[in-house]
């Protein structure tokens, strides 16, 4: 099963995506509500996917991101936010980020954004 690590440091965000993602028998879901921690769990576990929200006190999302990208560059990272803002949004998948959200966002077309991305990560693999 594929593994998607969620980083949020709403305890409700992670329950209900948590919830949500694990509800179909798909994917192993896992859990970080700090920065910190979702480096370790990223190394650790190598998920296929992380949902990442920007906004958390100490590491912030961007510096995740960073974190992320060096440590298992094959994670499609999925940043999720509060807050609009186009620049960040740009610097985000400058920085190798798969997509972009804005909360609150449709969970099917999470799913959505999951699934393709994980296909994509199947084909190159299979390519090889």
């Amino acid at each position: 099963m594929e593994r998607i690590l969620i980083v949020d440091d709403d305890m409700d965000i992670c329950k209900m995506l948590r919830r949500n993602l694990m509800f179909e028998g798909r994917y192993d879901v896992f859990l970080a509500h700090d920065g910190e921690t979702a480096v370790k769990k990223v190394k650790g576990l190598k998920p296929h996917i992380v949902l990442l929200d920007i906004k958390m006190p100490g590491m912030g999302g961007i510096e995740v991101l960073k974190k992320i990208k060096k440590a298992y560059p094959e994670a499609g990272v999925i940043m999720i936010t509060g807050t609009e803002d186009e620049e960040l949004a740009r610097k985000a998948l400058s920085l190798g980020a798969y997509e972009y959200l804005v909360k609150p966002f449709s969970i099917d077309y999470l799913k959505d954004v999951i699934m393709v991305k994980i296909v994509d990560m199947l084909g190159r693999a299979f390519c090889r």
